[in-house]
């Protein structure tokens, strides 16, 4: 009998060493910080795609731009260097103005408008040209609907004139400060608080759950709830590495990074909810607006990028329908 166990037992252990030698490891990168809900999302993933092949998919999420920023990050996708990432469409849009469409302000009203505009044709037709870019599309996500943080006390748009905003370097929300009369300053998030705290920036366009979880409310002055903008995430994977990467494995990792992108946009609707209570908590003023605050900026905006990215007036018309 003991001899019997010992058999078996020394089978089991051969299993399991043939199974982690067999392990095949993939490295994801992105740039939000641990806490961040697309860093959440992509240690679950990584978790759930061990246990459904049965060990063969190792996913390392390197979060916070450990890999490098998102130039970066692209380059070494295309090069085979980098596996899969989870990135912010600005790389995209600074190729391809078409990239930039979704970042239209108040072109959705709601996450949920924001999640069906995610899966409708107009994003699928470009998440299916990121083969362009030597890339494997697999969805988008997105973080929670921008707002904006400030210094000091605004009143109205005219508070905003002048001030050094924080942005990403994509060309539509530069140009959308731009036309506010802001002056956008591009800068890494890393370096976002320090830089608020000490007066290097004015401003934010960013989202409830970073204003939270960084604590940029200790240095702000208003908190301003616009909801003016979608930040949309596309997942991907490196063209050269995906070819290799077996039939069984591939159909696997996409159909979890598919269900909990899909997820992970429809949850923003109570995450945004949950953070906005708590900053209403604290002691910076919260003021609500809507397009109107804006005044002819965003009617200028559209009018300009309707000609940089012909894929807007699609896009439009199927946030019309919403």
């Amino acid at each position: 009998m003991l001899k019997q166990i010992a058999g078996a037992l020394a089978v089991t252990g051969v299993m399991l060493a043939t199974q982690i030698a067999g392990a095949a490891e993939y490295r994801l990168g992105l740039i939000t910080p641990p806490p961040h809900q697309w860093t959440v999302t992509a240690n679950t993933i990584a978790e759930e795609l061990k246990e459904k092949t049965d060990g063969r998919v190792e996913l390392l999420i390197f979060p916070s731009g450990q890999l490098g920023n998102e130039a970066q990050m692209l380059q070494q996708l295309q090069t085979g260097a980098l596996d899969f990432a989870f990135l912010t469409l600005g790389e995209f849009a600074n190729r391809d103005p078409n990239y930039g469409i979704f970042l239209a302000p108040y072109i959705v009203k709601d996450v949920a408008g924001a999640q069906k505009l995610l899966k409708g044709d107009t994003a699928g037709e470009l998440l299916d040209g990121v083969n362009k870019f030597g890339l494997k599309g697999f969805g988008y996500a997105m973080a929670g609907l921008r707002q904006i943080v400030m210094r000091g006390e605004v009143k109205d748009v005219g508070g905003l004139s002048g001030k050094k905003i924080r942005t990403v370097p994509f060309a539509p929300e530069l140009d959308f400060w731009v036309k506010v009369g802001a002056a956008p300053t591009p800068m890494p998030l890393p370096a976002l608080y320090d830089a608020f705290a000490n007066g290097q920036v004015d401003g934010m366009q960013i989202d409830f759950e970073g204003t939270w979880n960084s604590k940029y409310y200790e240095h702000a002055g208003t908190i301003i709830e616009s909801n003016h903008m979608m930040f949309p995430m596309i997942a991907v994977g490196s063209g050269r590495k995906w070819g290799a990467v077996p039939a069984e494995d591939q159909a696997i990792i996409e159909e979890v990074l598919k269900a909990h992108l899909d997820t992970l946009v429809g949850s923003y609707a109570e995450i945004d909810a949950d953070y906005l209570e708590k900053l209403k908590g604290t002691e910076v003023p919260v003021i609500t607006i809507d397009r109107a605050f804006f005044g002819e900026a965003i009617d200028n905006w559209y009018k300009e990028w309707r000609t940089k990215a012909p894929m807007l007036e699609k896009l439009e018309a199927e946030a019309s329908g919403l």
